[in-house]
Parts: structure tokens; sequence; C-alpha cells
């Protein structure tokens, strides 16, 4: 187990101007299997390489230097002037192509797994002066007591990495917050523990904060296994960060207006994931840091995404910085009781979200009555920066949201039980959890009230799938079929129709226009599959609770 994943912690670092002094700085570099080796020194540059090709030009009179390289399917090219750095960096391999600008100032850190923990490296930049400042390593009181001395001797080997640890459990918000603290670099970047940062994931970020230091920036964030740390990709890479009137995080496509032909530019995201950021250290500070209030973890990255774009400043995702995170399938510590993320998000609704908090109740109607604490500080910092209101964040920067995540949801189609005409059965989840069969039981009606959270109780709702729960309170899981003949089971609502477009037909029947098949079921096997349609078969006849004859005609217009 790496060291790390106990701990929460921080780097920070600075921009910096080269130090004139005759220092040589070695910088390696290996991305897809190419080794290069490059060594400045201010009276020239000397290059050294194995299986690449390059050329540099050195002009001491200006320090410019260019050099390009290629292997392997890897193409760079990069430009230092004197009046800041500006280097531009291509990678292509497998059709990708990133472009890299920053000013001076920047640093290269590279984790590296090993049987006793984590590695972390900082390289050496042109000119001979580190771009880090320094770096913090927070621990909470929780942290396994027999890696304390192992973590400590190994980092004494790095140098300028301060460790702190609390006295008492503070929690990831807290904690951050003491980290943030002790930092004296131009710059904080925020990482949680369980991360790996990939090649030169940090100038991308240093630059967008030199142009502009009330930018927020945060880089692409990967997968990495918890089983076996392999690494990928999520899902549609690049999109911008959401959320659901739940205040769930979600994830929806950059929208045609915001795309480039440069993919690899950065571009606007309304909400951060909040485990991984980089930010201006005195303009952190002038959004005064996160709340204080929050208490362990949960809003932090709402609050700190309106405060920015609602008190001047901006954010920004960006594609040429990449960093691995662990996503754990368990929390590998125990939270204290009586501490409630329901606290944490009524608390940054009151505060930041104006008129907007009532759709977040509508949907939570636990939060009303639910004391988030004295906010006085907070509501009194908001009118200090002469913050816009929600109103502005809606239609000025999330103004695609409403389009995935409507605040007023459009009526349903149908809800409620699911009725087979021929058994006179209904079909109910069992489990929760994606991968779940449908399958085909006594149907509970009439026996008893059916509260919205229980298996029987289904959505087919605007986005044209079908949900577990009442139109208001439906969970992320979703009707899905593969193909003719495959089992109706659960999987997460992804609303891009596909595997998850329905369509309920006049005839009752539940049509899959992927697999261009109809539900069927097996009443003696309780089974729910997909089948040829059959309009004569009571089988694939199904009767819903209740039904919306309007949208339910507008749906099957619109797809005639």
């Amino acid at each position: 187990e790496d060291l790390m994943v106990h701990l929460w912690y921080l780097h920070y670092y600075a921009c910096r101007r080269f130090d004139k002094s005759p220092k040589q700085t070695a910088n390696e570099w290996s991305p897809g299997g190419v080794q290069a080796e490059f060594r400045w020194s201010p009276g020239g540059v000397q290059v050294e390489s194995s299986g690449v090709q390059a050329e540099s030009w050195w002009s001491t009179g200006g320090v410019q230097v260019e050099s390009r390289w290629s292997t392997g399917g890897v193409q760079a090219e990069s430009r230092w002037s004197p009046g800041g750095v500006q280097v531009e960096y291509r990678r292509s391999p497998g059709g990708v192509q990133a472009e890299f600008r920053w000013s001076p100032g920047g640093v290269q850190v590279e984790y590296r797994r090993s049987p006793g923990g984590v590695q972390v490296e900082s390289w050496w930049s042109p000119g001979g002066v580190k771009w880090s400042t320094g770096g913090v390593l927070v621990g909470s009181w929780w942290s396994p007591e027999h890696l304390k001395a192992p973590l400590d001797d190994y980092m004494s080997r790095v140098p300028k990495v301060q460790i702190l640890r609390t006295k008492k459990r503070e929690g990831l918000i807290r904690t951050r917050l003491l980290g943030a603290g002790a930092a004296r670099g131009e710059v904080i970047t925020f990482l949680d523990s369980h991360c790996e940062a990939n090649v030169n994931w940090l100038p991308p970020l240093l630059d967008r904060i030199a142009q502009n230091r009330k930018t927020i920036v945060c880089p692409m964030i990967d997968v990495i296994d918890h089983d076996n740390f392999g690494y990928e990709t999520q899902a549609g890479d690049a999109m911008r960060g959401a959320f659901d009137w739940e205040m769930y995080y979600k994830r929806i496509p950059i929208p045609p207006e915001l795309q480039r032909d440069d993919h690899s530019e950065p571009f606007e995201s309304p909400v951060m994931a909040g485990g991984l950021f980089a930010v201006d250290r005195k303009w952190f500070w002038e959004l005064g840091g996160y709340d204080t209030g929050l208490e362990i973890w949960g809003g932090e990255q709402y609050e700190i995404s309106f405060k920015v774009w609602m008190c001047g400043g901006r954010m920004e995702d960006i594609p040429c910085s990449r960093v691995g995170h662990i996503y754990r399938k368990y929390v590998p510590y125990k939270v204290p009781g009586g501490i409630s993320l329901a606290k944490n998000l009524k608390r940054v609704a009151e505060v930041w979200m104006d008129e907007y908090a009532e759709y977040v109740y509508q949907r939570r109607p636990e939060y009303r009555h639910l004391s988030a604490g004295d906010m006085t500080a907070q509501k009194e910092l908001r009118s200090r920066l002469n913050c816009k209101n929600f109103k502005w964040f809606m239609s000025e920067v999330a103004w695609d949201l409403p389009k995935h995540y409507p605040p007023v949801e459009p009526p349903a189609a149908a809800w409620g039980e699911i009725r087979n005409v021929g058994s006179n059965m209904c079909m109910e989840i069992k489990h929760f959890v994606s991968g779940s069969p449908i399958r085909l039981e006594s149907c509970v009606k009439g026996r008893g009230e059916v509260g919205w959270s229980h298996g029987q109780v289904l959505t087919f709702g605007w986005r044209e799938d079908i949900r577990v729960g009442d139109p208001m309170h439906t969970r992320k899981l979703c009707f899905d079929a593969i193909s003719h003949n495959s089992p109706v089971t659960l999987y997460d609502c992804h609303g891009m129709k596909g595997n998850q477009l329905w369509r309920y037909r006049k005839d009752q029947s539940l049509y899959h226009p992927v697999s261009n098949s109809c539900v069927d079921s097996s009443a003696s096997e309780r089974r729910v599959f997909m089948n040829t349609c059959d309009p004569a078969s009571s089988s694939q006849r199904w009767m819903f609770e209740r039904t919306n004859a309007t949208v339910l005609e507008n749906f099957n217009q619109d797809n005639n």
C-alpha cells in the first residue's frame, strides 16, 4: 500500500525567473519509450540523446533556444525567449496533439510507485533553479502509526518538503487550509493523496495563472484502477464540470459553441471536481480560502467554483495537464458520526445560490430546516468582494447546464409501477447497483404505502430513459439492454440515449430502437429480457401506473 494514500497532501510551487549563476541542469524525459537527456548552462546548450533525433540552436545575446526532436511517434518543439519562457510542446502518439506554453516558472514532478511507497521527485528546470519553492504533506491524526517513521525517513531525502500533522481529526477542508497556510510559493497546487502526476503536468497550469492570476486551473483527471493501478482516461475525456439539483457532481459535453479546432486548448468549466487544482496564493486568500464552516469533506468544490466565477475570477480545465486519480472502492478510514454532507451543501446553497437554492430543497426537502451554522462571515465576504448573483452564474457561465439538468424538471411521460398485462406481475429492482437485472415480481401496490425508493417505483422521464424512483427522486440508474435477446439490466445513466433509449408505444410495448426489439417477460422464470416484437404477445404488453398522454404523444411524434 502506498504510504501517501493515507495522507491528504498538497504541493505548492512558485513561478521564478532564471537564476543567472553558472549552474547546470539535467532533465530526463521518457514519454512513450523516448529517452533523452538535456543539459543547459548559461553559456550554451548541450544535448545528449539516445534514440532521439535532435537539433538545437542557442543565442547568448537574447537567450533564445529552439529545439526539435522526433522519435517513436512523438514530435516536440520548444522555444525559450528572454522575456519569459515560452514553450511549445507537441506530442502525437495515438493521434494526440498537445501544446504547452508557459512563462518563467514551472516544475516537473514525477511520482513513482515502489514497494516502500510513492516517490516524489522534483526535477530541475532550465537555468539551474528549481521551480518548486517547496511542498507540504498534511496528515490527519488518523494516519496509521506504523507509517509515520518510514514516511519521515523517506521524505527527509526529498528537499524542501514539509510534513504537518494535526492533533485531532480536522477533515479534508481544514487540513487543506492548514497546508495552504504553510505555503509560501506564488502558486498553490492542491492534490489528493491518491494521485499520480503525469509527464510535464505542471507548466500548462502555471501558464494560465501567469496570464491571469485570477484563473483557477484544473488538470484533466485520469483514472487509476484501484485494484491494479491501470491508467486510462475518463469516459468522454474532456468535459465541463457541472452538477444536478441534488448537488451531485456531473460532467457534461463541451457545447459546440465552446469547442475549438485544437482540442489541447484550455476551456472554461463551471465547476471543478474538487481534488486537484492550482491557484495564485494571494488570490486564494483574497477569496477567503475555503469556508471554515464546512465540515470534513463535501461541498467545498462548489463553494470554490461559485466563488471564483461570481467574484471576478474564472476557472479552466487544461487538457495538456494530466493527473491520475485512484477512485477508491471504499474509504480507508472511519468518518465520525454526526458530521453531515447535507450541512455543507445547504451552507453552500444558502451563501451562494440565492433563489436557486429552492430547486435543491425541492429535491432534498430534508435540507430546508437543517442548521448550516453561522454564515454571517461568508455573506459579508460575498458583499465585500462585490460578487455577482447566482442568476448571472447560470446565464453566463453554466448556461448549458439546464439542458442536461433543468432546475424545473420537465414532466415525465409515465411513472409508478410497470405491470405486465399477461402475468399481472410488476418489474422490480432488488439491488440498486449497476449490472443488476430487472426482475418480474408480485406487485406491491395495494399492499400498503409504497415509497419513492421502492424497487417497483420507476419513471419514464423527459430524457426518454427509464430510471428507478419517482419523477422528483430518480436514482442515477437506468434500464439498459445491449442487444436482441439480452436481459434488461440497470446501468449508470449516461444521458446519451443509445442502449438506454426507450419508446412506450400505443400497443403498450416498450420498444428499444438500438436493438429493434421489445421488452418481453417470463413469469415462471421471473425474467425480463429483449425479444422480437410481437404485438399479439401479452408478455410484451406493459401498463404504467400513471401516464402523461401529452408527453407520450410528443415523444412519439418527435421520433416518427
